[in-house]
């Protein structure tokens, strides 16, 4: 009876779905791409029910990220198999098309009406739904659970946010859980948030992040700029709305007799308060890049755009990442990296990558999306938490001076971002389970 109630109220705000769609599309064109797939109607032929077809359901960048770990292993495994792979963001889907091999198949996941998810399953009848970390819709887990189409949750996180959202929608949260046929959890502190959800966890596996191996050719390359700029690089990495604000505006308010190698009695210009340190921002949101770069502008700095770069970054106060795909250059360009998301309430980004690529990471007050992956960087001595971004900055300057401080952290970061590999063999061990008899 609740879930006909959802199923109602899904149907009715369909037209709001094409108006936001539109509206996102201003920004973010890819959202104009077969739009009608949404609704579960299709371009492209129905796949055939032979077994080989894995749907794995990656919502965006990060869920994409961590999808192309496990298929990379996957199909070691199992060479035959056709992927299905949905989004629901722009991002998710740009960054989705380079893990697709011939014969497979990207599409959005459809809007959770009961009509929508039959056509989604009847078209392209998946052998196994994989649903990356967080993403359980109620009529799609149903669904699958009548078609007989194993559906779990893996890399799965949930933060104590979003369990408390969860316990108040308990009506309709605890029947889409209960379709899944398995849900695998980051760390022990998810599967005890799912547990008190009534959601049995069938393995603590860990993060698949931990698995990826950076770029090594945008790493060499990042390493290579870093040695020709001659002062230390700072990044703010998967910088949120606010945070780039107030780091400018910290930037402009330090004398320069504060910084790093600053002359004594130096002028107090906006190009001489960030002479010794190169400071790089690179947003979470690529819509938001020519936003950001009116920002910095408007701040009073120069600035340089990666995307305006030729054989190697541009002289400017600030430097801009405006590119995707590209966070392991990034790293290897920088002495450091702010953690962005984390001085906001917003609970952080992952910092996984940045560890993996030896850059070590100073955090805000703000990780709980990431809980314990923060936890365990910090204690590795590949990351140290700060009160403010204005603490965070202070100590960011202070340890890209200190060159055996900075070498040191760079690898306790590598030797942590090591030390937790295997969840990717874990679950596609999983995986393989319940496909074969």
């Amino acid at each position: 009876m609740m879930r006909a109630l959802y199923s109602l109220l899904a149907l009715l705000a369909q037209p709001l779905l094409r108006r936001k769609i539109a509206r996102r599309a201003v920004q973010e064109p890819g959202y104009l791409e077969a739009v009608e797939e949404r609704f579960g109607r299709y371009a492209l032929p129905p796949l055939p029910a032979d077994g080989r077809t894995v749907w794995v359901h990656a919502v965006s960048l990060g869920e994409t990220r961590a999808a192309a770990v496990l298929l990379a292993r996957l199909r070691a495994q199992w060479p035959g198999m056709r992927l299905l792979l949905t989004h629901g963001t722009a991002t998710g889907r740009a960054e989705g098309k380079s893990l697709l091999r011939p014969g497979d198949v990207q599409v959005w996941l459809p809007w959770d009406t009961p009509g929508a998810v039959q056509r989604f399953l009847v078209h392209f009848r998946p052998h196994i739904g994989i649903l990356m970390e967080t993403e359980v819709w109620p009529n799609l887990a149903a669904a699958c659970a009548q078609r007989h189409v194993p559906l779990v949750l893996a890399n799965a996180r949930l933060s104590a946010k979003s369990q408390r959202q969860a316990q108040r929608l308990s009506w309709l949260a605890r029947p889409a859980y209960r379709g899944l046929a398995a849900v695998w959890a980051q760390t022990q502190d998810d599967a005890a948030r799912f547990a008190a959800l009534g959601v049995p966890v069938q393995g603590v596996f860990g993060n698949l992040k931990f698995d990826a191996t950076p770029d090594a050719a945008q790493l060499a390359a990042g390493r290579a700029w870093r040695a020709a700029v001659g002062r230390p690089v700072l990044m703010f990495a998967s910088s949120r709305e606010g945070e780039e604000l107030e780091l400018l505006q910290l930037l402009k308010s330090f004398r320069t007799s504060s910084l790093v190698g600053s002359a004594p009695g130096a002028s107090d210009s906006v190009a001489n308060q960030v002479q010794s340190v190169q400071w790089l921002i690179v947003p979470r949101h690529p819509q938001r890049f020519d936003e950001v770069a009116e920002l910095i502008k408007a701040q009073g700095f120069t600035l340089s755009r990666r995307s305006q770069w030729g054989a190697q970054p541009e002289a400017a106060d600030i430097w801009l990442g405006d590119s995707l795909g590209e966070m392991a250059l990034y790293y290897g360009l920088s002495d450091a990296a702010l953690l962005g998301g984390s001085f906001a309430p917003l609970g952080g980004q992952n910092l996984i990558e940045a560890a993996a690529c030896g850059c070590p990471v100073l955090m805000g007050p703000h990780t709980f999306n990431f809980s314990e992956a923060a936890e365990l960087a910090q204690v590795a001595g590949a990351a140290t938490r700060h009160a403010s971004l204005a603490e965070a900055v202070q100590a960011a300057r202070v340890l890209v001076s200190d060159g055996v401080r900075q070498a040191a952290m760079a690898e306790a970061a590598s030797r942590f971002a090591l030390a937790h590999r295997g969840a990717a063999d874990r679950t596609v061990a999983a995986v393989l389970e319940l496909v074969r008899p």
